[in-house]
Parts: C-alpha cells; structure tokens; sequence
C-alpha cells in the first residue's frame, strides 16, 4: 500500500528500529501520507539512508541513532525529535531482536536478559521519554509492535516470548495510565514476516516447528503498513489497550 493522502498531514511520528524491515516500511507510510518522521535506529548509516529517502521524495525527516536499552541515548532522541518538528503525536516501538534459541535449561542467561533488555525494557524507556511530548500535543497514539507468541508462548523461545508478553500487559497498563489524555496505546501483531530478524536460522527452526504458524501469510513489511497506518489515524479516544493481529488465527 502507497498511500498518497495526507491523512497524518502535520502529525510527527517516531518509529524506532526504523532502519530495515517493517520500521522502515512504517516509516516510509507515514512519510507518504504527510507526517514529519523521526527515524530511529541502532545503525546510524540505515536510519541517515531512510531519512535522506524520505526528504528526496519531498518529505519531513530525521535520523536518530539510539540504543533503546541506554536511558540517555532514548531521551537525547525524543530530544531530538521535539527540537526538530516541535511535537510528538505518534510512537510506534518496534525495536527487537530475535530469540536465542534454547530452551529454559539450556538458555545462556545473558543473552536471555538481552532480549528483554531490547524487547521490553527498551520499549518502556522509549514509552516513557515520549509520553510528556504526547502529553504537551494533546493527546497521540502508541503503537507497540508485539507478537502472537507473547501471547501463546513456544518452547525453545522463552526470552522472546516472555519479553512480548511484557510487552502485551505494558500496554495495557499505558492504555489505562495515559486515557485522560487521549493517548490511545495498542498492539500491533504483524504475525510472520519475511525480514532480516526471520531470516536467521533461529527464527526459521521455530517457524518450521510450529505447524499453526506455518499456514500463515508470510508477508512482507508493506504488508503491516495498512493496519499501522489504521491505528495511527483513528479520531480521539479510539481504541485502546487492544491488540490488532494481521494473522489468520486467533492468537
């Protein structure tokens, strides 16, 4: 979906892991249909090539490198974005890395910390250094990009899966802290997507052993744009503490 309108025509949206898959893919939509994008990413040199993209094609953006997990790093961002557009209306965090790839036994404890370091904790400091910006804008919209097996769980993947569930009851909980000031915050679940992070020999053990998984549409990260650009555009006091599935099951 390439959207021409200008449905988000003076909104200012922060997508963080921005740089590849369906941040970028995020990023882009949001560009099209008239936001000014901060483009947020670990990788400095892919957040700079999206934001360069997206000024080449007449469109309001900047490049943020950030290590969600860095207290400083998250706030010198939303900083950043609030110098540059001068508010904060959207938050899509979708920063993440895949599971290890063990079961709970076998599992390094280091690396399983690291992935709720990035996955969890990362997605509350972004939330939590935004929500004064979406507060002085009158109100916005967060948008957690989570996953089914927060939801379900799967052997093999407790750090993900643990770390998305974290991910499911923040929002809930933001959703009923931030509702007296029309900020609506819900969860995104793209399902299977053909990216960098599924392509690893982890990610792709657990796709082939989970037979549910495999009668799902493997999409594409334009594929989420449609249903993020559905939550980032609902009116006031829309829907909130829901979770919003692209998936052809039930979670």
């Amino acid at each position: 979906m390439h959207p021409s309108d200008n449905s988000l025509q003076g909104r200012v949206a922060l997508v963080t892991g921005a740089g590849k898959g369906i941040g970028r893919a995020i990023a882009l939509a949001y560009a099209r249909a008239g936001a000014a994008v901060c483009c947020a990413g670990r990788t400095e040199s892919d957040v700079v090539a999206l934001a360069d993209d997206i000024r080449a094609t007449g469109g309001q953006a900047m490049a943020a490198a950030v290590d969600v997990t860095q207290e400083t790093d998250v706030d010198r961002m939303v900083a950043s974005c609030l110098e540059a557009f001068g508010r904060l209306d959207i938050v899509v965090l979708n920063a993440g890395v895949a599971a290890e790839g063990a079961s709970v036994e076998a599992s390094d404890a280091q690396r399983w910390r690291q992935t709720l370091d990035v996955n969890l904790f990362g997605a509350y400091l972004c939330a939590r250094a935004a929500i004064p910006g979406l507060k002085a804008a009158g109100g916005g919209k967060v948008i957690m990009i989570g996953s089914g097996l927060g939801h379900t769980g799967q052997p093999g993947i407790s750090d993900y899966a643990c770390a998305k569930a974290g991910l499911w009851m923040l929002t809930r909980v933001l959703a009923q802290e931030l509702a007296p000031h029309q900020i609506d915050v819900n969860e995104l679940i793209p399902g299977p997507v053909d990216t960098a992070m599924t392509a690893t020999a982890v990610a792709q053990s657990h796709l082939q052993a989970n037979p549910a998984l495999q009668q799902e549409w493997l999409k594409q990260p334009e594929d989420v744009v449609p249903l993020a650009l559905f939550l980032a555009t609902q009116p006031p006091r829309g829907p909130t503490a829901q979770s919003f599935g692209l998936g052809r099951r039930p979670i």
